[in-house]
């Protein structure tokens, strides 16, 4: 894995929009002291980019919404630095063996049930019992995460309703929003975002929404015997 998908020609650059850095190792430890001061960041990721803030800081999780112009009844998905660390945050006791490692680093959000025991802040997606989780194929956003030391809230990087960000051009109108805009160049995957995939219930899975893995993410469940829920009206 690289530390961005396509390496920048940018070089740091501030302006009235907002401040641009390259999506580099150099970079991933100011990240993480903007996201411990409660700020909102832009950075890529292995399918889209995306606004991230440190999931415990409501402040924060309020101003993503604010920036997106998205309502609080549209969840906030998180981001971790590890597969090992997701059952700090969500219940996978009921997971077949492997399975999580076979999905993840990769362009999936898995959503599973928070759990009583659950590390995450209950000011996040309040009301709701299940979490999406992410853990991309990109180190620069799961070194943040890893230096964060918590769940980095993460959703994607444009204005609610328009089309996704695959290059840091496509939302500048907000760049002013953000402490920084971290530039991993243009992003391979088109602009379908991850495949969402809802693991909570035992031996079922459900795909929420396609995204840009979801044959190679059926077979991997398959394989670990799931059976797809169907929706019966």
């Amino acid at each position: 894995m690289a530390w961005s998908l396509q390496r920048s020609n940018n070089v740091d650059t501030a302006d009235k929009l907002g401040v641009v850095r390259p999506a580099t190792e150099l970079y991933a430890e100011e990240a993480v002291e903007a996201l411990k001061a409660g700020k909102v960041i832009a950075v890529p990721t292995d399918t889209l980019y995306g606004f991230a803030c440190d999931a415990c800081s409501l402040e924060a999780v309020n101003r993503i919404y604010e920036i997106k112009g998205r309502k609080h009844t549209s969840p906030l998905a998180i981001c971790i630095g590890d597969v090992s660390d997701i059952k700090h945050f969500a219940v996978t006791d009921h997971l077949p063996n492997g399975l999580l490692d076979s999905l993840l680093p990769g362009a999936v959000t898995v959503v599973l049930n928070r759990g009583e025991s659950s590390a995450l802040e209950k000011s996040l997606n309040p009301g709701l019992d299940t979490i999406g989780v992410r853990v991309p194929d990109c180190n620069f956003i799961r070194e943040i995460a890893h230096g964060l030391g918590r769940a980095v809230a993460l959703t994607s990087a444009n204005l609610s309703g328009k089309p996704s960000s695959v290059c840091i051009k496509d939302f500048e109108n907000l760049w002013e929003h953000c402490a920084y805009v971290y530039d991993g160049g243009v992003l391979p995957s088109g602009r379908e975002g991850s495949t969402v995939v809802d693991l909570s219930r035992l031996g079922k899975y459900k795909i929420l929404r396609p995204g840009s893995a979801k044959e190679e993410t059926v077979e991997i469940l398959e394989k670990h015997s799931l059976v797809e829920e169907v929706t019966t009206i």
